[in-house]
C-alpha cells in the first residue's frame, strides 16, 4: 500500500471503523465478471497462452481492468516469462527419464548402498588463469629499493570446457578439453576411457565388483 492509502485507513480506524470490507456503492453494479464472460476469457487463454490483457478486453468486449481481474482473481492465473532450458525434450524422452529415475529409486530402496556406486558427470565452460605464486614473484632487493608490484589475478580471455566426474566421495576424474576441440562421439569415447582408468586406480572396489 502507498503512504496515502495507509494514512486514509489509519484515519478510518481512528474514527471507529472496525472492518476492512468495501462499503456499498451507489450506481449500477458491474456485470462484466459473470460466469459467461469468465468462461469466454478462459477459453481464449486456453487457445493462446500468450494473449495479452488488451487483446482479451477487445475480443470479449470488457475493460482492461475487468480482464485483468478475471485473469488474476477468478482464474487465479499470472503472466510469467519462459525460462531457458538446455534442451526441450520430446514426450518419449521424458517418459524414458521417468522410467530411469523410478528404477534408481527402486534400487536405492532395495539397496541403501546403491547411491555410493554411482559416478556421474557434468560439464562447464571455465576461464583459464595463469596465476603466479608468491614464491615465483619474489626477488632480491636493497633496503632502499622500492618493493616490486604485481597485478591481482585477472580473468583471462581463454575459455575452455571442463569435464568432471564424481561420486559420493568426491571427484574421480576431471579434464579440460583442448582449445578448439569439437565435442564428437570419438572425443567423448576417449574421455570415458580415461574415466575408466581413473575408476580402476581410485575406486578399485567398484572396478573389481563391476558396478
Amino acid at each position: 500500500m502507498g503512504i496515502t492509502q495507509i494514512k486514509e485507513w489509519y484515519k478510518r480506524f481512528k474514527d471507529g471503523r472496525t472492518t476492512v470490507e468495501s462499503e456499498p456503492r451507489s450506481g449500477r453494479p458491474s456485470t462484466c465478471r459473470n460466469d459467461q464472460v469468465i468462461a469466454k476469457v478462459n477459453a481464449m487463454v486456453m487457445r493462446d497462452r500468450r494473449v495479452t490483457i488488451r487483446e482479451i478486453a477487445e475480443e470479449v468486449g470488457i475493460s482492461t481492468f475487468s480482464a485483468h481481474s478475471i485473469m488474476t482473481k477468478d482464474l487465479a492465473m499470472k503472466r510469467v516469462v519462459a525460462k531457458f532450458v538446455p534442451k526441450l525434450l520430446t514426450v518419449e524422452q521424458k517418459e524414458l527419464r521417468v522410467e530411469v529415475s523410478q528404477d534408481m529409486l527402486d534400487s536405492t530402496n532395495s539397496d541403501p548402498d546403491f547411491m555410493n556406486t554411482i559416478i556421474t558427470g557434468d560439464e562447464s565452460c571455465v576461464y583459464g588463469y595463469d596465476p603466479e605464486t608468491k614464491s615465483q614473484s619474489s626477488q632480491w632487493k636493497h633496503s632502499t629499493s622500492p618493493r616490486p608490484k604485481k597485478a591481482r589475478q585477472v580473468r583471462s580471455n581463454v575459455n575452455m570446457m571442463l569435464t568432471v566426474f564424481f561420486d559420493s566421495r568426491g571427484v574421480v576424474h576431471h579434464e579440460y578439453a583442448p582449445q578448439g576441440q569439437t565435442i564428437t562421439k570419438e572425443y567423448y569415447r576417449d574421455v570415458l576411457r580415461r574415466l575408466c582408468d581413473a575408476v580402476r586406480r581410485k575406486r578399485p572396489e567398484l572396478w573389481s565388483t563391476g558396478n
